[in-house]
């Protein structure tokens, strides 16, 4: 359990939703726009770095919407959603702040307009409705009833229309058709945790659209303990935590075996689940570019779904987690690998284990993982979520 890599799985999941009737009072972020749900950010020679420390906290200022509220009718493109859950982690809590946290780290992604230079895509200009629909109401006193919670909410999300269509394909002119398995075009869904135990409902709830996923996974652990050895499940229920649920996605039959990629700890039980390998100290020898090369070839084509611990990342540069480990990435490198990924069908994301208690001053950890996922959500304005029909 001690040594950094990056994990690739294949899942699929079987999903149970709970619905949701949560009302929250009227507040509105300052330079909030609701026509359109697209945050007005400056382009090029406009103005820029103008007050984005003030108002509510959204991420990266994107406009809030209530959609578990008063807004559950409206439908957008790719939306953020928090996952306050922490009472799956095994050594330093914390998690539940981390969307809080991470939306107080995005602040500065729009400071001058948002343009990725390397992925050449400006996300927040793209032309998608990208919004912030706050936290999913979770309990911290019923880790079943909160993973329920999780799941259903999630699902809520998933399962509206898209707001925009998906066009033609940019290479044959032809029209775009659905990758998902019901074929509907789905908006994408990025879920701020929170512990990794939240990624066993989250898949769940995708794989009631999409069915069998490829999941790519970074973390400096595998996460496919067996509950009688991580814990010693001395419950039903503390048998699923951030260590386990992966374990519990085979017992279910979740994972496709062949797909996966883990790190080299424990690999009886990596193995048994079906996951193939890339350790951390691989950039070593193969650099980046090798290890982009791994994950494309393992994933290939499918639609995949992006988890990411922010553990992965060495502590040097972000140590605010629950279970920090030497040895892993540096930022610069997680973000390059993460534009390798450009071209990839990433139905959905999420990022976990961000302990803001543990954060310096500065808020790198926070930071990190907001710059994260502005990566991840460049490299989805890119690709639509469709393929031409054959």
């Amino acid at each position: 359990m001690k040594s950094q890599a990056v994990t690739l799985f294949a899942l699929m999941f079987a999903a149970v939703g709970l619905a949701h009737d949560h009302h929250h009072e009227e507040q509105i972020p300052m330079n909030y726009v609701k026509y359109p749900y697209q945050a007005i950010y400056p382009g090029d020679d406009e103005v820029t770095a103008d007050s984005i420390f003030s108002g509510i906290t959204t991420f990266a200022k994107l406009p809030w919407v209530q959609c578990l509220g008063k807004d559950r009718d409206t439908t957008f493109d790719i939306a953020f959603i928090g996952a306050p859950f922490d009472t799956g982690t095994s050594y330093r809590p914390g998690a539940r702040f981390g969307p809080a946290g991470i939306r107080a780290g995005s602040r500065r992604l729009t400071l001058y307009g948002g343009y990725n230079v390397p992925l050449e895509v400006n996300p927040f200009l793209s032309g998608l409705k990208i919004v912030d629909c706050g936290d999913i109401p979770v309990t911290p006193y019923d880790n079943k009833y909160a993973i329920q919670q999780i799941e259903g909410g999630h699902k809520e999300l998933l399962h509206r229309p898209a707001f925009s269509p998906l066009g033609n394909d940019a290479l044959t002119g032809k029209p775009l058709v659905p990758i998902s398995v019901d074929g509907k075009n789905h908006p994408r869904v990025i879920t701020l945790g929170g512990d990794h135990t939240i990624v066993l409902p989250l898949l769940r709830s995708i794989h009631s659209a999409y069915g069998p996923i490829s999941v790519i996974h970074f973390d400096s652990h595998l996460d496919t303990w067996k509950p009688s050895v991580f814990g010693g499940a001395p419950s039903d229920q503390a048998a699923i935590n951030h260590g386990t649920y992966f374990y519990w996605a085979s017992q279910e039959g979740l994972i496709k075996n062949g797909s996966s990629i883990a790190r080299p700890a424990d690999y009886a039980n990596d193995d048994a689940s079906g996951f193939q390998r890339i350790e951390a100290r691989e950039i070593d020898t193969i650099g980046t570019d090798g290890i982009i090369n791994k994950i494309r070839e393992t994933v290939g084509d499918r639609p995949v779904y992006l988890s990411i611990d922010i553990d992965s990342i060495d502590p040097a540069f972000a140590p605010a987690t629950g279970t920090p480990e030497t040895g892993g990435w540096s930022t610069r490198e997680l973000r390059t690998i993460l534009r390798g990924l450009d071209g990839l069908h990433i139905v959905s994301a999420d990022i976990v284990e961000v302990a803001p208690a543990y954060d310096t001053n500065a808020e790198l950890t926070t930071m990190a993982a907001a710059d994260v996922l502005f990566e991840v959500i460049s490299v989805m304005a890119k690709t639509p979520l469709g393929k031409v029909a054959n």
